[in-house]
């Protein structure tokens, strides 16, 4: 199956591309900061952290759909890029890691997400909340963490 994949038409002109491959990577970092950013930014908001003075329902009404975008972006390079080697990073412990704290940390942003109106008429954040919120950054982090681990242990990507 992932011999298949990688031997596709599309998947040999991205190995096979610096500029390309290059390219698809720049984007893929770059939307993994976007998602990420705006997620950890909302976090660090029901944790009482940052932009105090806004409504967590504004200021998760002006980032979801930023973060959405980003999630799709990295969600569509990330997949170009594991193309390239799949079976090697299908194989990869580190890369099995990343993808299932990746699963988790989306399971609690959607948690955040249906939460947040909730959330914001309660007189005072719920404990529940800020323990999602500070679930999600580990989550998120732990994510990043494995990423730096599969090249460094694996030598893929």
């Amino acid at each position: 199956m992932w011999e298949a994949l990688q031997h596709a038409g599309w998947v040999t002109t991205l190995a096979t591309s610096r500029w390309l491959y290059g390219l698809v990577s720049v984007v893929h970092y770059s939307a993994v900061f976007f998602c990420v950013g705006t997620i950890v930014l909302l976090d660090l908001r029901i944790l009482g952290v940052a932009d105090r003075n806004n409504a967590l329902s504004a200021l998760a009404g002006v980032l979801r759909p930023w973060t959405w975008i980003g999630f799709g972006s990295v969600v569509v390079s990330g997949f170009m890029l594991f193309a390239v080697e799949a079976g090697d990073f299908a194989a990869a412990a580190p890369f099995r890691v990343k993808l299932l704290a990746i699963l988790l940390a989306v399971v609690c942003a959607l948690a955040i997400d249906w939460s947040v109106p909730k959330w914001d008429r309660a007189p005072v954040m719920p404990v529940t909340a800020r323990l999602v919120a500070l679930v999600s950054i580990l989550l998120w982090l732990g994510a990043i963490l494995a990423s730096v681990e599969v090249p460094a242990l694996t030598g893929l990507g």
